[in-house]
């Protein structure tokens, strides 16, 4: 009873992403911060988690292929996959619900313990749809992006360990432009839409809605980040059964 009384009261919360904000202008403004901070605030550590992964797999997948009666460009190819359809989008997912995820149940937290929201609902401000929507939006606008530079990312750095593990340039090249599924770009996008969907609207939700002091602050961020990890690997599961 008590995860249908927290599934219903998510629900009736993330209905107001979909009430027309009081005032555009600002609404938009804190869209496009939102952005910033997400995407600029997470570019370089989702870079070097990608490139670091795409560097590991290639070299994993070499020495797995060695000595098999495998080509050895279905490497590029293996590689190029992975990143597109599972790790770029899943990985990043992850790193943003542990980083994003937990500033966001930190910050709406903090302002639920010192009663800021509350002034805002008596001064008759829709606290829900100025403090929730704007993230989620703009995180639903800025994932993509930086799934897309995670998944480049680590096909380069596959390409550049292949390189320096004894593979021809040319071979791990011939893998990328090799039965390339336009199909897998669609994949990769909604699961990007989804992931930052989840990741937002459950951190603001463990967020907006803790009660008590610091300590169920701290436990409301580790639920956020938690939670959050869980509903994506299970939409990952999800969204691959049914896309392909």
């Amino acid at each position: 009873m008590n995860y249908l009384q927290e599934i219903g009261r998510y629900s009736l919360l993330m209905r107001q992403l979909f009430v027309r904000p009081d005032n555009w202008a600002m609404y938009r403004k804190e869209i496009f911060r939102q952005m910033n901070n997400i995407g600029v605030g997470s570019l370089a550590i989702i870079g070097t988690i990608s490139f670091f992964v795409g560097a590991v797999s290639a070299i994993q997948f070499a020495y797995q292929m060695a000595g098999q009666l495998l080509p050895m460009y279905l490497l590029g190819f293996i590689i190029r996959d992975s990143m597109i359809i599972e790790l770029g989008p899943t990985l990043s997912g992850l790193i943003l619900a542990g980083k994003v995820g937990s500033n966001i149940s930190s910050e709406l937290g903090t302002m639920r313990i010192s009663e800021q929201i509350d002034a805002l609902e008596t001064m008759g401000v829709n606290s829900a749809n100025y403090l929730i929507a704007p993230k989620v939006w703009a995180a639903v606008l800025i994932v993509p992006p930086l799934v897309v530079v995670s998944a480049f990312l680590g096909i380069y750095g596959g390409f550049l360990a292949s390189v320096n593990y004894g593979i021809a340039p040319g071979i791990y090249e011939k893998g990328l432009v090799s039965w390339f599924k336009e199909f897998n770009l669609v994949i990769m996008a909604v699961k990007s839409v989804v992931f930052a969907f989840i990741l937002t609207s459950i951190a603001c939700y463990e967020g907006y809605t803790v009660k008590g002091g610091a300590i169920q602050i701290g436990q409301a961020s580790t639920r956020a980040v938690v939670h959050g990890s869980i509903l994506i690997i299970l939409f990952d599961y999800i969204i691959t059964s049914m896309l392909t």
